[in-house]
């Protein structure tokens, strides 16, 4: 027994088995592809990852930076406010009443009333020709 093969049936045969085929090329390139498109995917991932760690320890190390110039401008500024408000009450107390005897009882550098004080005139002055136009002037007693 002879079976006589039609070209349909020839053809869809082969044709079935040529689609066999290339769906499973197709299947594992598909596969491929996918593999492929994951490792891209987890590669772009790791190197977001990556920047935003780096991005965050640089932020970390500038506001660090930022709260010890904070705390030194701090410092010095209740240093100064002290020094503003000591002086703000000095003012006060030398105009008060009785402020310009207050002033002479802290200057340690008057002269006693019974003392003369005496001005040097400085030589190369008494040298120069305006000098020599001029008197030179007498010294006069101080405290009184």
């Amino acid at each position: 027994m002879v079976t006589r093969l039609s070209p349909a049936t020839f053809s869809s045969d082969t044709l079935s088995s040529a689609s066999e085929l290339h769906s499973g090329a197709w299947q594992a390139s598909s596969e491929r592809q996918e593999l492929l498109c994951s490792v891209i995917g987890l590669a772009v991932k790791l190197g977001i990852g990556l920047l935003a760690s780096v991005s965050l320890v640089h932020l970390a190390g500038a506001y660090q930076q930022r709260l010890d110039s904070h705390g030194e401008i701090s410092a010095i500024l209740d240093i100064e406010k002290n020094k503003l408000r000591n002086v703000q009450e000095r003012f006060d107390r030398l105009f008060s009443k009785d402020g310009e005897q207050r002033l002479i009882r802290e200057q340690d550098q008057w002269i006693a009333p019974n003392r003369l004080r005496i001005v040097w005139n400085d030589s190369q002055l008494q040298n120069s020709p305006a000098a020599q136009l001029t008197p030179a002037p007498k010294p006069s007693p101080a405290g009184g």
